[in-house]
């Protein structure tokens, strides 16, 4: 059967409320049948204190996305060649399911740097990106063909980063604004971002 996905990148280093948002509104579209979150391994040079490890982010990630049918956490990124190019993993993805439709989700921040993308071309020519909306988001940056090959789907972000959460990790009330429960308690259960500074 034919299937529309949607294909969600990142490193989510911790997965938060934001990406929650953000991956809802990709699946309320309606475009989509099913989104699969791809999660980004770290490159070496970025590994350390300041960053949960590969398996602690698939880890929260299932938790975060617990009983949403419609969601799946991928680890394709990990166990393809390094280093991680979002153009080879479609293209990977593409062949393993030739009976799908893909789409390449994104968040407006990210088009205005799409072009900076490695194969960024060769992306479009595979993939329509899904776009969430950002309200104050500007386009005059962004070019011609790449708006061409974006689908705008409706979103309200929400005020929240890895790097916030990681600079109030030591304050578990203010923490519960940005994470869901399970994904807070498993951080404290494991120490994470402790050593942030």
């Amino acid at each position: 059967m034919n299937k529309s996905i949607g294909l969600f990148g990142g490193t989510f280093d911790p997965v938060h409320f934001g990406h929650i948002a953000i991956a809802h509104s990709f699946l309320e579209s309606s475009l989509i049948d099913e989104l699969w979150v791809l999660l980004t391994p770290f490159p070496p040079h970025k590994e350390g204190s300041n960053h949960a490890s590969y398996q602690h982010r698939k880890d929260m990630l299932e938790l975060a996305f617990l009983n949403k049918k419609n969601i799946k956490i991928l680890t394709i990124e990990n166990e393809l060649p390094k280093p991680s190019y979002s153009f080879n993993t479609i293209q990977y993805l593409k062949k393993l399911h030739p009976e799908c439709t893909f789409f390449f989700c994104i968040g407006e921040d990210n088009l205005s740097i799409f072009n900076s993308w490695k194969n960024h071309k060769e992306i479009l020519k595979e993939v329509k990106l899904l776009v969430a909306n950002r309200p104050e988001a500007n386009h005059s940056t962004v070019s011609k063909y790449i708006l061409d090959n974006s689908i705008f789907v409706d979103h309200k972000p929400i005020s929240v980063s890895s790097s916030k959460i990681k600079e109030h990790i030591n304050h578990k009330d203010q923490l519960r604004e940005f994470l869901p429960k399970n994904v807070l308690d498993f951080i404290l259960s494991k120490s994470l971002y402790k050593n942030h500074i």
